[in-house]
């Protein structure tokens, strides 16, 4: 047996034969092994290809068979909703389903008043926890044309206020989650959506008429803007183009419910945002006419304050970078839930009884126009006394002061208060030193005879303590830092430089 393998394996034809079959092995090897390669090359290079998941490029994990998910029962639900909003949008609604939705609202307002609020068309700035209140009001309520105008998205810490936004809505554009959210309860209104900030100079196209300026003009503006600068902007606008405006102040820091009033913005009080609109809007020449909705609810002792940003931050520098925009606060603003929504629904209500004509009652000012004048009388002897004290004769004597500066100085620079005890009755304003040249009067046309005054050079201070700020100051020549303690001489310094920080801008 032996003998007959040795004798194959020295045979030429079996030599040959092997050859060929391991030559074959290797071959098939080297095409298997290349082709494997071009293979993991080919794969790689479509993983490559494939775009990461976003909003752009969506996917759906597979179920363990290998075939697609079925559509969640809330995302068909957004569909429907979707799908029925279109619809209604078009008019294939059935109007009986309407008005038996709004006739509550229809019995209390009467027909023709309610018709004015069907046909109306409301644009809202800023959808925030007032905002987004007054927006679902006034849709739940008729209001069939509304353009919503934010920049923002839904965070998850803004659900405490926000009306209508759930945990799914964290993260996308506030204007598409209020639009979404409400098509679901009145699919039937018409939709504007903005996401983009509201700034002076894009007026004329995000206030012009419904559908692009075809349509009607806005019946009404709600300034629901919690950043100073751009609510003067807006308030300024629509004032200036003779647009109707309604502006929420601030519901930050506010806990009390019955403090919330609404009136024309000169009559706010005990606001900080009110103030700084107020001041800044009269630095533009707008001094009244602006509806607003504010609290008189004071600060004191243990309530909410606005958070200090850690002083790390301070530390670093740049803080202004982190705001979530140029000149938008970077601190964080302690709000109460519930204060938002209730500012949003008086902001909602005022708006609704305005377009539908109902009987209604603004508050025009804080009732002391009297006061004012009174005052403005008790500057006016100050001065006389003053100048024949100085050897000149009074008679005829004007002094540059109108009762709107003596309103301006004593609510907005000094806050209704005496600057020496705090006081808030039997006002007056006095020079806070005598003129280092004594008393003048200036004669520049003839018959015509003034003191000369700035208003800087006021201060407010209670009647007794102006009589003996009087004699000791103004006639008995000492310093104003010699007669009080230090802390009320810094105050007044305070309101002096924080009053020229605002006439930068006259």
């Amino acid at each position: 047996m032996s003998s007959w393998f040795e004798r194959q394996l020295s045979s030429r034809q079996v030599q040959l034969a092997a050859t060929a079959l391991v030559s074959g092995i290797t071959v098939a090897s080297l095409i298997y092994g290349g082709q494997a390669i071009r293979r993991r090359v080919a794969v790689e290079h479509l993983k490559a290809s494939i775009p990461p998941l976003d909003e752009e490029h969506q996917a759906q994990r597979l179920t363990d068979f290998g075939a697609a998910s079925p559509i969640p029962s809330a995302a068909r639900e957004d569909e429907r909703v979707t799908a029925l909003a279109r619809r209604a949008q078009r008019g294939d609604y059935d109007q009986e389903l309407i008005n038996e939705q709004l006739t509550r609202t229809a019995s209390f307002l009467t027909p023709l008043r309610f018709q004015n609020l069907r046909d109306s068309f409301v644009i809202i700035v800023g959808l925030g926890g007032v905002g987004s209140h007054c927006t679902s009001a006034l849709a739940r309520s008729g209001v069939s044309y509304i353009r919503l105008i934010d920049f923002d998205q839904v965070t998850l810490s803004s659900l405490n206020r926000h009306a209508v936004a759930t945990l799914e809505d964290v993260g996308t554009p506030k204007v598409q989650c209020v639009r979404k959210r409400l098509e679901a309860v009145v699919p039937w209104v018409q939709w504007e959506c903005h996401n983009e900030v509201w700034r002076e100079g894009q007026g004329e196209r995000l206030l012009t008429g419904w559908d692009h300026g075809r349509g009607r003009k806005p019946d009404y503006v709600v300034d629901a803007i919690d950043n100073i600068d751009s609510k003067v902007e807006l308030l300024k606008y629509c004032q200036g183009h003779s647009i109707r405006v309604v502006s929420s102040m601030g519901a930050g820091c506010k806990s009390d419910p019955t403090k919330i009033f609404v009136g024309d913005i000169s009559a706010t009080m005990e606001d900080p945002l009110s103030r700084t609109t107020r001041r800044k809007l009269k630095v533009l020449g707008v001094n009244e006419g602006i509806p607003v909705v504010y609290s008189t609810e004071k600060p004191g002792p243990g309530k909410a304050q606005l958070l200090p940003l850690p002083e790390e931050e301070f530390r670093k520098g740049h803080v202004s970078e982190l705001s979530v925009l140029p000149d938008f606060r970077a601190r964080i603003l302690p709000v109460l839930g519930t204060m938002p929504a209730v500012f949003g629904y008086a902001v909602a209500n005022f708006v609704i009884l305005e377009i539908a004509d109902y009987p209604h009652e603004l508050g025009t000012g804080k009732g002391r126009e009297k006061m004012y004048d009174t005052i403005l009388s008790g500057l006016q002897g100050l001065e006389e006394r003053l100048a024949r004290d100085a050897g000149q004769d009074p008679i005829g004597l004007k002094i540059p002061v109108t009762k709107d500066d003596v309103r301006y100085i004593v609510e907005e620079v000094f806050r209704g208060k005496s600057v020496l005890s705090g006081l808030p009755t039997r006002l007056a304003l006095t020079r806070w030193k005598a003129p280092k040249d004594g008393f003048q009067i200036s004669q520049m046309w003839n018959g015509q005879k003034h003191a000369k005054m700035q208003l800087e050079e006021l201060v407010c201070m209670t009647k007794e303590e102006a009589a003996i700020h009087e004699k000791k100051v103004l006639e008995g020549g000492q310093s104003p830092e010699v007669v009080y303690e230090a802390d009320v001489v810094q105050l007044v310094e305070r309101r002096r430089q924080e009053e020229r920080q605002y006439q930068r801008y006259r």
